[in-house]
């Protein structure tokens, strides 16, 4: 594949200020040390179950790596929390307002999948709600996620292919939608020359952990 990072495609669609990486950093330390240090789970018990580097993760935890989409989701599965708890704004009451010039970006290692949430984490209501955007002509590959774990999709721009497991590819199309448990491996695939843009609601089939908010 030959699509550019979409960091310099999508400017009009997702605007993120130079010190969003850091942001995005500290947060996810911040929860990490909290998770770790909760329920008797260990830093080497981590690394060993995420198949991440001790080394690799030892930065993430001290907050001077910005981890990526797969990090993540590796760390996620790994202590069996919300993928939302490591990365969403904390949980409050009233209203948040989430400024188009001030999101905070989680992108794959090659930045052509780009995810910014939309959410404060609940620890009471598992469910997420992502801004995506895919790079033209990238494919991105994500691992099963916690069983039980649902998508549900809408383009809002382009056309992507989704492949659930074993399933056969559906294509959608702007305005199109998709619900699949995403306990299985799956992708996403924009069909176009210019960045897709996806909104993504993810729920979970029962409440973990509410640790990671703090």
């Amino acid at each position: 594949m030959n699509a550019e990072p979409i960091t310099q495609n999508a400017d009009a669609l997702i605007k993120p200020r130079r010190s969003s990486p850091d942001q995005l950093a500290v947060t996810v330390a911040e929860r990490l040390k909290r998770l770790i240090a909760g329920e008797g789970r260990s830093f080497e018990r981590l690394a060993e179950r995420s198949g991440i580097d001790p080394n690799e993760l030892s930065r993430i935890k001290a907050g001077v790596a910005v981890p990526t989409l797969g990090h993540l989701w590796r760390i996620a599965n790994a202590l069996g929390v919300p993928f939302g708890s490591l990365v969403a704004s904390k949980e409050r009451r009233g209203v948040l307002v989430i400024r188009r010039n001030e999101p905070q970006i989680i992108g794959s290692a090659d930045r052509h999948f780009l995810s910014r949430p939309l959410f404060p984490f609940d620890s009471q209501r598992p469910v997420e709600f992502y801004h995506v955007v895919v790079g033209p002509s990238h494919i991105e590959q994500a691992e099963a996620h916690a069983p039980g774990t649902k998508e549900n999709i809408v383009v809002a721009q382009g056309s992507v292919e989704i492949i659930v497991g074993k399933e056969p590819a559906v294509q959608l199309d702007e305005g199109d939608a998709v619900d699949f448990l995403a306990d299985v491996p799956h992708s996403y695939r924009n069909l176009g020359v210019v960045p897709a843009v996806l909104y993504l609601v993810m729920s979970y089939e029962t409440a973990a952990s509410g640790e990671g908010a703090g």
